[in-house]
């Protein structure tokens, strides 16, 4: 459904509707209480709310499911987002001693904005996304969700549409939610690779050896440079683009390649001719390194962090299942295993949800469900979800959290066991 369908202006009406019979709660306070970790955990998790007129909200906590319900429906925040675990009750934090509140845990979160690719991408810019440049939170997702995965052996990752230009990963292993800054600044920096501001021409820069994880990379970037770099972003078409391209390279190869560029008018033909010549100069040198047509791979597909967002514990990033009040569309969680068919000019808008429920309500009229007092409201709001096009989400969500708390069993059963031995 396009974004035009939604109308921001209706907002304050849908919100109400959609947090009273469509926000995922029981499922929502399953996910942040981890199976009953600690008593305080789930109470000393901070919320903040933005309202209407962008009022902010911070250091909300509750103590149950029930509270947090009560407190979103009495509200009816445009945004939420989910901070850390802290040592006290993030609500009483003016009532504790300076410096005894502490951020303890949080997952470790990552955040990839497709505004960081503006330099990159020839279809559009800033906040406007398209199916074309869609491709590089594709990309983004495939390689950071091997590398957690695979280099770092976390397991639980949800990956999460942010509603509007990006996408959200909160990795919710508990080795994960304990790490320190520091720890959290090394993941970050291990899977950073584009490097410096508007000023640094040549973001990537490869040595020789080039390491596991950045093959691996590679390895992903090269299954969509064509069709996404040199076909839809038209890399190598156009004076300016071919500029931007040959800066990245030394000297006598760009000059080698102008001539080449004379003739050939082909952008796929002429980044065949470029990667030849690389190679071909590479096998000559004496010299280590010059894998320039990798770079230039990597400065226009690598995924572009914002490191600070998962370097701090105390960070807050949007939650999901919250609405972006721009384009209305719900943060919703991405099937990993199918994510070259996500799309996110699919993903429902709250209008649409509301249309849906609106659909619905004869039914549950002829039903009795509004006037049957014992049917409880946890099961009429399961109904409500499951006859909009929130389901599949809500599915993928509770999938999510099967596997976390089957990896916790298998873990206290470990765990027992160990201890029998003793």
């Amino acid at each position: 459904m396009p974004t035009s369908d939604y109308d921001p202006a209706c907002l304050p009406d849908l919100l109400p509707l959609y947090y009273r019979r469509l926000f995922p709660f029981s499922q929502y306070y399953r996910w942040l209480t981890y199976g009953g970790v600690s008593k305080s955990y789930f109470q000393n998790r901070e919320f903040s709310f933005t309202l209407k007129d962008d009022i902010y909200v911070r250091y909300q906590s509750f103590s149950t499911q029930n509270e947090l319900e009560k407190e979103i429906q009495k509200m009816n925040p445009y945004k939420i987002d989910i901070g850390a675990v802290y040592s006290h009750r993030p609500s009483q934090h003016n009532t504790v001693k300076s410096g005894a509140f502490q951020a303890l845990e949080k997952e470790l979160v990552f955040d990839i904005d497709m505004t960081d690719y503006d330099d990159v991408r020839s279809c559009c810019s800033a906040a406007d996304i398209c199916s074309k440049c869609w491709t590089l939170m594709t990309i983004a997702i495939r390689i950071l969700d091997r590398a957690l995965r695979e280099d770092f052996g976390f397991q639980h990752l949800l990956w999460v549409y942010s509603g509007r230009r990006g996408v959200h990963c909160w990795v919710c292993d508990e080795a994960a939610r304990k790490l320190s800054v520091t720890a959290r600044s090394a993941v970050a920096e291990y899977l950073s690779l584009v490097k410096g501001g508007e000023e640094t021409v040549r973001k990537v820069v490869l040595s020789d050896p080039i390491h596991p994880f950045i093959s691996q990379s590679l390895g992903v970037v090269e299954n969509y440079f064509n069709k996404y770099a040199i076909v839809d972003q038209e890399l190598l078409a156009s004076k300016e683009s071919v500029d931007r391209v040959l800066s990245l390279l030394p000297e006598d190869v760009r000059k080698e390649l102008l001539v080449h560029y004379q003739n050939e008018k082909n952008p796929v033909n002429r980044w065949g001719i470029l990667t030849d010549l690389v190679n071909q100069k590479r096998e000559m040198s004496s010299k280590k390194g010059g894998y320039f047509e990798k770079e230039i791979m990597l400065q226009y597909c690598y995924p572009r962090l914002d490191v600070n967002v998962s370097k701090g514990v105390n960070h807050l990033l949007k939650s999901p299942f919250s609405i972006h009040p721009k384009t209305g569309r719900v943060s919703v969680p991405i099937d990993v295993r199918n994510v070259d068919k996500f799309n996110p000019f699919e993903v429902p808008t709250i209008s649409l949800l509301c249309e849906e429920l609106d659909k619905s309500r004869a039914d549950e009229e002829e039903d009795g469900i509004k006037n049957n007092e014992t049917q409880s409201a946890e099961r009429r709001k399961i109904r409500d979800y499951k006859r909009t096009s929130l389901a599949k989400y809500i599915k993928l969500f509770d999938q999510f959290l099967d596997a976390m708390a089957h990896t916790r069993k298998g873990e206290i059963l470990k765990k027992s066991d160990l201890q029998k031995e003793f």
